[in-house]
């Protein structure tokens, strides 16, 4: 059996965020991107993920791996409502095409944050979530 690979759970949280009406961005936004006032946007950053023995016979078909949504808007009140709807949208199980998944686990978040590195300054927030799945 092939070992799971992460781009299929990330194209799952990325088809959750997109449909609880989120734009969604991999490993940083584009060149030139900013969000308006009334687009503010997702961040994603998913690590690799790792493959686990799903028994002693060491096949490795479990998948564990951690993503961290960081969305960005204007205002901290942007920033709050669009953690809200990715929150939302991070509840439900997953869908990962030949595989089961758990919902997603929140991991941490940190506070909303400034930053005045950009032009215009933005407010951010992340939080990290744990996705899993196996063979179906």
């Amino acid at each position: 059996m092939t070992p799971p690979a992460a781009l299929p759970h990330v194209d799952a949280v990325t088809a959750a965020l997109q449909d609880a009406g989120l734009t969604v961005y991999l490993g940083g936004a584009p060149p030139g991107i900013s969000p308006t006032a009334t687009e503010p946007f997702v961040v994603l950053y998913p690590d690799p993920g790792r493959v686990q023995a799903a028994s002693l016979a060491d096949d490795r078909t479990s998948f564990s791996g951690v993503v961290q949504l960081t969305c960005v808007g204007l205002t901290a009140e942007q920033v709050m409502s669009v953690s809200d709807r990715a929150i939302a949208a991070m509840s439900v199980v997953l869908t990962v095409t030949g595989r089961d998944s758990w919902r997603p686990e929140s991991l941490d978040g940190l506070p909303v944050q400034r930053d005045d590195d950009v032009v215009p300054p933005v407010y951010y927030a992340p939080s990290r979530y744990r996705l899993r799945s196996i063979p179906q």
